[in-house]
């Protein structure tokens, strides 16, 4: 049986109630520790790690494309975000991404992509989460 949200409000009946007792010093203490923590260092670190792997990763023809990598870290309303790129662009084409995906050729013929971002990508988020999580246990 579903129960409607606002019937049970206009009742008076709560759907989830909650009880604590002592204090919150641990988790205070806890997330005062969180919060110096430099998130900048570990996204730098992650950005030329992920760069160094995309490069090896790369397949290369002339190396331009390999050499093209680079990242960004973003911050917003205290929000982190980091971006992998490649500024290697031909005719207004980024050639990373063909390389990825495939691409059509000019008499019709039609090259396969080849998978090598996702696999850097896995890793690279792996490792991070791996290391924020050692950080997270030790704090």
């Amino acid at each position: 049986m579903l129960l409607d949200v606002r019937q049970c409000i206009l009742r008076g009946e709560y759907m989830i109630s909650a009880k604590a007792s002592g204090d919150f010093s641990k988790i205070t203490k806890f997330l005062n520790t969180m919060r110096k923590k430099d998130a900048k260092a570990v996204l730098k670190k992650y950005g030329e790690r992920g760069v160094e792997l995309l490069r090896n990763a790369t397949p290369v023809k002339t190396g331009k494309t390999a050499s093209s990598w680079r990242y960004e870290i973003n911050v917003s309303k205290g929000r982190y975000s980091i971006n992998w790129l490649n500024d290697n662009i031909h005719n207004g084409v980024n050639i990373a991404i063909i390389l990825q995906y495939g691409h059509g050729t000019r008499n019709g013929g039609y090259v396969a992509g080849k998978d090598y971002i996702n696999p850097v990508m896995q890793q690279i988020f792996s490792e991070m989460a791996e290391e924020l999580w050692r950080e997270v246990v030790q704090a």
